[in-house]
């Protein structure tokens, strides 16, 4: 079903209209978004399917059974249901990766925003600084974090997100130094607009469509990052339920019981997926060259 009841001219319809219709076309983005949403919803509904005993109950008498009724995706070698740890270890690898990209997207808009409007000293004081974060690996440098902070939740959180913010850093700078000189801009200084008021009102929306697309990729690869950094047993440290935790806390019985390490792979790879769908899909609905 078409987006839009009536046909009309392109040049009639908003820019959202033209980016949600050029969405709307793209089937594997469609299918990103209903799996990703299904995905979202049986993490949020995770209290009324298991209650969150049954993620740390251990039950010795009944470890390593197989999915059956009682327990629909079986139980691992201390007897606790998988379905609720994947289900409740969701909350981390998703919630988390969203809070990671918020934290680096915020910090890297500021940093990229001042140096490409500013330029000159500014620029090349705050450049120097993102070139030293991107000379190290970001998976390294997360590591070497976790390491001297140790484990827990929000250091996992806020080692990922430095090594993230490089990145949003550059392409908000890009952005910026495309921007800077338009008239819309010049306007805006003639009528008193402070330089804050210039980036986050003028600038920043207007060069947001890469920017959001870089946001919904990377996604998918921070979530990698997480289930890497639990699976090493630098992430969520047990009891605390996480996919790539959950992976590694089993490693030793996937050999006789696959489904242990099936499972929460499973979830891994479409949550990943669907987020990659999605990302493309929205950067086929920001290409102004699209057709379609």
């Amino acid at each position: 079903m078409s987006l839009f009841k009536k046909k009309k001219p392109l040049s009639e319809y908003s820019t959202g209209e033209l980016i949600l219709f050029r969405f709307g076309k793209n089937k594997l983005a469609i299918i990103g978004v209903a799996m990703l949403s299904f995905v979202t919803i049986m993490i949020i509904i995770a209290p009324i399917i298991r209650p969150y005993n049954m993620v740390i109950k251990q039950d010795i008498i009944h470890k390593l059974n197989g999915p059956s009724m009682a327990h629909i995706f079986g139980t691992d070698e201390l007897g606790r249901d998988l379905l609720a740890r994947i289900l409740y270890g969701g909350r981390i690898s998703l919630f988390c990766s969203l809070a990671i990209i918020g934290i680096a997207f915020v910090a890297g808009a500021l940093i990229g925003g001042t140096a490409g409007f500013f330029g000159g000293k500014v620029d090349t004081i705050l450049m120097r600084f993102v070139d030293m974060l991107m000379s190290v690996p970001s998976a390294l440098l997360a590591m070497a974090i976790i390491t001297a902070l140790g484990n827990g939740v929000w250091k996992l959180v806020m080692a990922l997100a430095i090594g993230q913010i490089p990145r949003f850093a550059r392409m908000v700078r890009s952005s910026v130094l495309t921007l800077r000189n338009m008239e819309y801009v010049e306007a805006a200084k003639c009528f008193g607009s402070s330089s804050m008021q210039i980036i986050l009102k003028h600038i920043l929306p207007n060069g947001i469509g890469p920017i959001v697309v870089s946001a919904t990729l990377t996604l998918g690869s921070v979530i990698l990052s997480i289930s890497s950094m639990g699976y090493l047993g630098l992430g969520v440290a047990s009891p605390t339920p996480e996919w790539g935790t959950i992976i590694s806390e089993n490693k030793v019985n996937i050999q006789y019981f696959p489904y242990l390490g099936i499972i929460p792979g499973i979830c891994i790879m479409l949550t990943v997926m669907s987020i990659n769908f999605i990302g493309d899909g929205l950067r086929d609905a920001f290409d102004p060259k699209s057709k379609k």
